[in-house]
């Protein structure tokens, strides 16, 4: 049996997961900001512990990590699932605005991550998951701020993976693409306060473009919780899984850019070496 500790699993990605996790068998922690609000969707099982977690508070961080050490002596998975998502021009997006987001995104991340990996070092086992987004791996208009907070994601967990992987320790990065969830929501999603005139054609189309995609999306999340459990599963897990066919037809498109673009720049990129 191993014992998952899942971020945000109160609703969405995480509470789906979470059921996944329970069905084979799995305890988990899983947490949210009202534990309350987890028993209602998950109900109260004997391998479930739900926990108080503000993944932006380093302190609910430990005191999540040592209730669940406490009560089933190993974290074997770490979900960092927890975040939200800003939809607005990079000009439009304030200052506070922009560091909430950063605050649960990637601060928050890091605080959960920080206070599971001493006990996985310790039993030399374990796989971290972090979700991201497509727009970790391709920055869209709109979404700026936001795919901002998941290239840092990306970059922290291809760190992660490579360090952790001589201590016996996996790290996937997690790339869903619009999976039909709340995110699009005003409990997942925010706007910015400001909305520029001169951003209509591009920014503006794309706020009218999630309004009409919300609960209309292609992914089936409950098929995206099947893969994690599959991904839990891999003798040998991936860095990065991108989960979605809009996903996997971004990350090509990009794909060909950046190879377009280097063999176009090639020259004066080479051309810069000392001795060149």
């Amino acid at each position: 049996m191993r014992t998952w500790l899942i971020t945000g699993a109160s609703r969405g990605f995480g509470a789906l997961i979470a059921e996944q996790a329970l069905q084979a068998g799995d305890a988990v922690i899983a947490t949210a900001r009202k534990p309350a609000d987890v028993i209602a969707r998950l109900g109260e099982q004997p391998n479930l512990l739900a926990v108080r977690l503000d993944v932006t508070r380093e302190s609910d961080a430990l005191e999540a990590v040592a209730a669940g050490i406490e009560r089933f002596g190993r974290i074997d998975v770490l979900v960092n699932n927890a975040g939200y998502g800003v939809l607005g021009a990079v000009e439009e997006t304030s200052a506070g605005e922009v560091e909430r987001l950063f605050a649960t995104n990637v601060f928050g991340l890091l605080n959960v991550t920080r206070a599971v990996l001493p006990h996985m070092r310790r039993q030399r086992s374990g796989h971290v998951i972090n979700i991201s987004s497509i727009g970790g791996y391709q920055a869209y208009l709109g979404w700026g701020v936001y795919g901002a907070t998941k290239f840092a994601v990306e970059g922290i967990t291809e760190a992660l993976h490579q360090e952790l992987a001589p201590l016996g320790i996996h790290a996937t990065v997690v790339e869903p693409g619009f999976f039909r969830t709340d995110f699009l929501d005003e409990q997942s999603l925010v706007k910015t306060a400001l909305e520029l005139a001169d951003y209509e054609e591009t920014v503006g189309a794309m706020r009218r473009f999630a309004h009409a995609a919300n609960h209309a999306q292609p992914g089936d999340p409950l098929k995206l919780a099947e893969a994690i459990l599959a991904l839990v599963n891999a003798p040998n897990p991936p860095q990065r899984l991108p989960l979605g066919s809009d996903t996997v037809a971004r990350i090509e498109e990009k794909n060909r850019l950046v190879a377009a673009e280097l063999a176009e720049w090639r020259a004066l990129a080479m051309s810069t070496d000392i001795g060149a």
